[in-house]
């Protein structure tokens, strides 16, 4: 199984979410090829409801710690509920562009 099937199953698996995105972007960083180090998950779920963003990503960084201690590297989460969700039309923030491990 991938790094990345492995985050799908343990999100699907331990939130009803209405959506779930996982994407590896290892490429946009200076890591080898098909390497599984940069992932972007959004996560839109009512179980988000009341809890402050915190909190969410606390939620999901304890079902991904296995992967958190080792071969995930960054992990960029956007997590909502359906009305947030909404309000940003359906769209999650696109990721940085990498710096090469670059000091600036």
């Amino acid at each position: 199984m991938t790094v990345k099937q492995s985050i799908e199953n343990k999100i699907s698996d331990n939130i009803n979410a209405d959506f779930l995105d996982v994407v590896n972007e290892s490429h946009m960083h200076n890591v080898p090829a098909n390497s599984e180090t940069h992932f972007k998950v959004t996560v839109i779920s009512d179980t988000f409801e009341g809890k402050r963003l915190l909190q969410r990503h606390r939620s999901i960084n304890s079902l991904l710690a296995e992967e958190l201690a080792g071969p995930v590297h960054a992990l960029a989460l956007h997590t909502y509920t359906k009305s947030e969700w909404l309000k940003r039309q359906a769209e999650s923030p696109d990721s940085p562009n990498c710096l090469g491990g670059s000091k600036i």
